[in-house]
């Protein structure tokens, strides 16, 4: 009767806890938002909880505030920026006053003979199609960035409820983290020693992840707008934006976006602008994902590259944005999982030699 009774109360924790799960999914990113800033700012909490004497209902609301201060309000400023940029772009591209068909045809125009050759050979001999489908394609995308950005007006009230969960739900978070890292240990149905190094590689993998790629991400967008802006290359604030998304992907990056532009000066006879922009990319930009991200990002999550940027990727392509955190987690979970289970089987193996050692 009891094992009934045990597989009732399983089924019904399976059940309410996929009910609950499915009626925050429509704030899922809000939640994982504010998980993540209460791991990422923890260590800060209990410093300022220790210096007030204890006060962690006090210490969360000045958490909350530098938050606000620090990471949202400057990033509304740069989001307001963009889409003002971006419009810029759209009406430059509707008017015809940005011309992408004629940039490339310039580029093409400077090919050699046996560069031409080797893309009629690959089935790219159609220039002019060629052209006019790259110059759809960017309207397109310019017509997708511009109209998102309109309708970022229309999306700030529901904007301003996820923001305001978020905070709501960091502030308790902090506050109560010590009751709910208790419950959740309680709960959890592990071994003392597995589950303290599940939670550890839990936290390290999402602080590694966010600190990390979005410190390398906020320093190659900085850096790759500066080169943009001084060789005066339009919109530098929407590629400064652009390359920083990209360059949550290791090891490809913002390079995706300044190497094809780089060749396209060298191509339309701006030499030393070509130049100053490949060694730029290489040596400044470049340097900062190959020396930042490895002791930020890899060194911490104790992960290989290739798996960081699979994971990544295939995060992205499932969550949308936020499986850049999502994905890398996941990856370190089913490692740190796997690794868990060997040793156990270890483990069982050698008791089962020992028992059978002893019988003999």
């Amino acid at each position: 009767m009891r094992s009934f009774e045990d597989r009732v109360l399983l089924l019904l924790l399976v059940a309410i806890s996929l009910t609950f799960g499915w009626i925050l999914l429509p704030f899922y990113g809000a939640v994982l938002w504010g998980v993540i800033g209460a791991i990422v700012f923890a260590p800060l909490h209990r410093r300022l909880s220790r210096s007030i004497h204890e006060r962690r209902g006090l210490a969360a609301v000045v958490v909350v505030l530098l938050v606000v201060l620090i990471v949202i309000l400057p990033l509304s400023l740069i989001a307001a920026s963009l889409a003002q940029e971006a419009s810029g772009v759209y009406k430059q591209l509707q008017s015809g006053e940005l011309d992408i068909g004629q940039y490339f045809q310039r580029m093409l125009d400077a090919f050699p003979t046996w560069v031409v050759d080797l893309l009629n050979r690959f089935g790219l001999g159609s220039l002019a199609g060629m052209k006019d489908k790259l110059s759809a394609g960017l309207l397109k995308g310019s017509q997708i960035l511009a109209g998102q950005a309109l309708n970022i007006g229309q999306g700030t009230f529901e904007l301003f409820v996820d923001l305001f969960f978020m905070l709501y739900l960091l502030f308790f978070l902090l506050r109560d983290a010590e009751t709910l890292s208790k419950r959740i240990r309680d709960a959890i149905p592990l071994r003392p020693e597995q589950l303290n190094a599940l939670l550890l590689k839990f936290t390290v993998v999402i602080r590694a992840t966010v600190k990390g790629s979005l410190l390398v991400a906020l320093a190659q967008g900085a850096l790759g707008g500066l080169i943009f802006w001084f060789l005066d290359i339009p919109a530098s604030l929407l590629w400064a934006v652009v390359m920083a998304f990209l360059s949550l992907l290791p090891a490809v990056g913002a390079g995706l976006v300044w190497f094809p532009v780089a060749l396209y000066l060298l191509a339309t006879g701006s030499i030393w602008q070509g130049v100053v922009l490949i060694a730029y990319g290489a040596l400044v930009i470049g340097l900062v994902d190959n020396v930042l991200r490895p002791i930020l990002v890899g060194q911490d999550t104790k992960m290989p590259d290739y798996v960081v940027l699979i994971s990544t990727l295939g995060g992205i392509e499932v969550f949308g944005l936020n499986g850049f955190v999502i994905g890398p987690v996941i990856a370190a979970m089913f490692i740190a999982i796997w690794d868990m289970f060997s040793a156990a089987r270890r483990e069982a193996a050698v008791a089962a030699e020992t028992t059978g050692g002893a019988d003999g």
